[in-house]
């Protein structure tokens, strides 16, 4: 009896270490399919006559509205079209618009920010008034009306959304910078003589990068997800190939007798948008000290 007594608590400990370990398991599992979802659009927006079976301006009268299966996995449009090789086809101009508006976007929000909270003065008065007053609206707001205002093409559609994404990715650097140039390190290599653009070149920028990496890996999603949106309401890529949102509106008024014209690329959206968010958390952990054990 008192064995038995015994080992009753550490075969729990067993089965709590089979938990955990199948808990990792699974995040890991998902952290992978992620990367093979985003992987896969990617190969999709380089090279999609690889993947597409039909060209996306290809029309067929004789098969309109043809449900998913068969010769047309994701069934036809109204015109014939393929709806596959309409998604393929379109995941160029979206992520395209995802990537160009957070390089754009991140890197102006970042150096403003930087500048702001690295220099200070009047100079990050200055700024961060203009921040404050930019953070008052709300960002898609914002890069609806800069959409337009500027009209409809691919290069407006990614400058409304960089600019509606700047001043998040500067309040975030700002902080980064302001918490990290008191730092002994940076004291001590200012006490030696070091140049202030090289302390902040060395030191100040190096340890500020992380929060920013992880907000611009999730902001890829959203800012797909605000570039399909303008696209839905019009103002976004007006080309004979159409985008996600494209796809989108003009799937809409189909939506009660062809249900998958709207429901496979808002699927391929919402996939994109939370594989990106995974990764984005796990980029977050492994830069997180207190997570990583650094």
């Amino acid at each position: 009896m008192k064995e038995a007594a015994a080992l009753k608590p550490m075969w729990k400990i067993e089965r709590k270490r089979i938990v955990r370990k199948w808990h990792i398991g699974t995040s890991e599992l998902f952290l992978y399919a992620a990367g093979l979802i985003v992987l896969f659009l990617i190969v999709c927006a380089i090279a999609p006559q690889w993947i597409a079976p039909y060209s996306p301006t290809k029309m067929d009268v004789a098969n309109l509205l043809k449900p998913p299966g068969a010769g047309h996995l994701l069934g036809t449009d109204y015109l014939g079209r393929d709806v596959f090789s309409l998604v393929v086809y379109g995941s160029q101009d979206s992520l395209l618009i995802g990537f160009a508006s957070v390089v754009v976007g991140g890197l102006s929000g970042a150096t403003l920010g930087a500048l702001s909270g690295y220099i200070g003065g009047w100079i990050d008065q200055v700024i961060m008034r203009i921040i404050e007053v930019l953070m008052t609206i709300p960002g898609i707001l914002l890069a609806l009306a800069i959409a337009a205002a500027l009209g409809p093409s691919l290069f407006n559609v990614v400058l409304a959304i960089a600019a509606a994404t700047i001043p998040r990715y500067a309040r975030v650097m700002r902080g980064q910078v302001l918490s990290i140039k008191n730092r002994p390190f940076v004291l001590a290599s200012r006490s030696i003589g070091s140049s202030g653009i090289r302390i902040f070149w060395k030191h100040v920028l190096p340890n500020s990068l992380a929060p920013f990496l992880v907000m611009a890996t999730i902001g890829i999603g959203t800012s797909i997800l605000a570039g399909s949106g303008l696209s839905f309401l019009g103002l976004g890529v007006i080309k004979e190939i159409p985008d996600w949102g494209t796809v989108l509106a003009q799937g809409r008024g189909y939506l009660t007798v062809a249900w998958w014209i709207c429901t496979f690329p808002g699927l391929t959206i919402a996939l994109f948008v939370l594989s990106v968010n995974i990764i984005g958390d796990y980029i977050r952990d492994v830069l997180d000290p207190k997570k990583s054990g650094g």
